[in-house]
């Protein structure tokens, strides 16, 4: 079938969560890596287009490409392990600990940021033909992102900060809505549609992903991006990953969990209204003909 039923996918999820929780060290590592710098490409190609047509959508519409690829391919970020991972522990998998759950987060984490480091590096390096120019446009497009939403946050203090976790919550609300999505379908056409549609909406609204700006502020700061690399932890990376847990694992994960994995008992339900003809049969005496 090439569409699965909410309480098939739920299980799914959950599954997922617990393959994630005892997969290996080097293979985590790997897929999150690979993950980050797939992402990262993405972001790249989306602003590079934004800038070129000077229309945001369409960079917006291109940008779940990268999505698409590293879940086709199997690849690890931190807002979908954030989501499913969980689950394998709510539910009681055998061997789940908090302890095993809190491990793949760190090894993602870690996985993630440097494949987007990576790739950051190399397109600076593109940017500036190798820091030798000035930077290019699609370069300073950059920088400008970095600044604002570094010390454009600071500049409402609490406010702005609130802003931040918020923006972040809605971010992995859309993006883990993206992972479930392709896994309502069985078929490759069918997963990429069921992930385009979120990821498109996230990256349009501009919300704060964890991955994905884990590549534009490093690049922001080599490309002179006026902040320091503690304005982009304390004012981005840190309240964005607690806004991808609140949102991924409350509005996603736990809510079709609960609603499709563990469905609540149904209240009292009438009897069926039987048949007029069986009614009639019941009201025949017992040695009437039968016609």
């Amino acid at each position: 079938m090439s569409y699965l039923s909410p309480s098939e996918f739920a299980v799914k999820m959950i599954d997922a969560g617990e393959s994630k929780v005892f997969m290996s060290t080097r293979d985590t590592v790997i897929r999150a890596f690979m993950a980050g710098a797939i992402l990262a490409l993405a972001a790249a190609f989306a602003i590079t287009v934004t800038v070129q047509t000077g229309e945001p959508l369409v960079g917006a519409l291109l940008f779940p490409v990268g999505f698409c690829m590293l879940y086709l391919l199997g690849f690890d970020l931190l807002t979908g392990v954030f989501t499913l991972v969980p689950l394998a522990l709510i539910d009681r998998r055998p061997g789940v600990t908090a302890r095993s759950v809190l491990r793949n987060w760190t090894l993602v984490f870690f996985g993630n940021f440097a494949g987007a480091f990576t790739v950051a590096v190399m397109m600076a390096v593109i940017f500036t033909y190798a820091f030798t120019t000035d930077p290019s446009e699609v370069a300073q497009k950059i920088a400008v992102i970095g600044e604002g939403r570094t010390v454009g946050y600071a500049d409402h203090g609490a406010a702005g900060m609130l802003t931040l976790f918020i923006r972040g919550v809605l971010c992995n609300w859309m993006v883990s809505t993206g992972v479930v999505a392709a896994m309502m379908s069985d078929s490759v056409s069918g997963k990429v549609i069921g992930m385009w549609m979120p990821i498109l909406v996230f990256f349009y609204m501009g919300f704060e992903h964890s991955i994905v700006n884990m590549f534009l502020f490093p690049s922001g700061l080599m490309l002179g991006g006026e902040f320091s690399l503690s304005d982009y932890l304390l004012w981005n990376e840190i309240p964005t990953v607690v806004g991808n847990l609140v949102g991924g694992l409350t509005f996603v994960g736990l809510t079709l969990y609960a609603t499709h994995a563990r469905t609540g008992t149904q209240r009292g339900r009438p009897p069926a209204p039987r048949p007029a003809e069986a009614v009639q049969d019941e009201e025949k005496p017992a040695d009437a003909p039968v016609s």
